[in-house]
């Protein structure tokens, strides 16, 4: 099966989101990926609800709003009202995980849950059920355009065997470095869904660069 394809919003240009979303919307692409951050959890800060209702009145796509935030839990009702569809929160960052992943889903969200590139996957042993999708970092957090770390196809892997394992139908999002030149390796070693910021608002042809992960599989 073909990817999920999320352009980051994080990379657009700010200026010119409206344009970014538009493009978005006529390209082969599935979610808007958007990144919240606090400037605590992560040493940046991006944009917060009203930029998340102002994307939602242009956005033809869902919303996949990632919370990179300290006390996500204060926020989940107050995303699900600016326009979020799909929510995810860090492991890191929850105290109460598995709550704050029944609210999101209570809500009518999908529900993500969110591992740095340390985080181990044994965190996940007992909310696996609670979850729509996992996104797994492959840079750290906080800032686009960074290198893909190497060991994230180990820890994808893993992964996908641990979710087969039990029975489980949550997706595998795959966040940071990712492009063209590794989508393919990606999607074998069980991705689900790309997550791309620098790879498509740094091109030419954006709506190009969405078709080519898109069809990575097929090349």
């Amino acid at each position: 099966m073909k990817p999920l394809i999320a352009p980051s919003l994080l990379s657009a240009d700010f200026l010119e989101l409206g344009k970014a979303i538009h493009m978005i919307n006529q390209s082969e692409a599935d979610w808007i990926h958007c990144d919240v951050m606090d400037g605590r959890f992560v040493p940046n800060i991006s944009f917060g609800l009203p930029v998340i209702r102002a994307i939602k009145k242009l956005a033809q796509k869902p919303l996949d709003v990632h919370l990179m935030i300290v006390e996500p839990e204060r926020y989940i009702a107050a995303f699900h009202d600016a326009g979020a569809d799909m929510l995810s929160i860090h492991i890191e960052a929850s105290i109460h995980a598995h709550r704050s992943l029944q609210q999101i889903r209570s809500l009518g969200m999908k529900a993500g849950i969110v591992l740095n590139p340390h985080t181990a996957l044994s965190l996940l042993e007992y909310i696996v059920e609670e979850v729509d999708y996992i996104l797994l970092m492959s840079v750290n957090p906080g800032f686009g355009g960074q290198q893909f770390i190497e060991h994230s196809y180990r820890k994808i892997s893993e992964l996908k065997e641990m979710l087969i394992g039990r029975g489980s139908q949550a997706l595998i999002e795959v966040d940071g470095g990712v492009d063209v030149e590794n989508a393919a390796k990606l999607v074998r070693h069980g991705a689900d869904i790309l997550v791309a910021g620098n790879a498509i608002f740094s091109a030419d042809n954006p709506q190009e660069i969405i078709h080519q992960l898109k069809n990575c599989h097929t090349s």
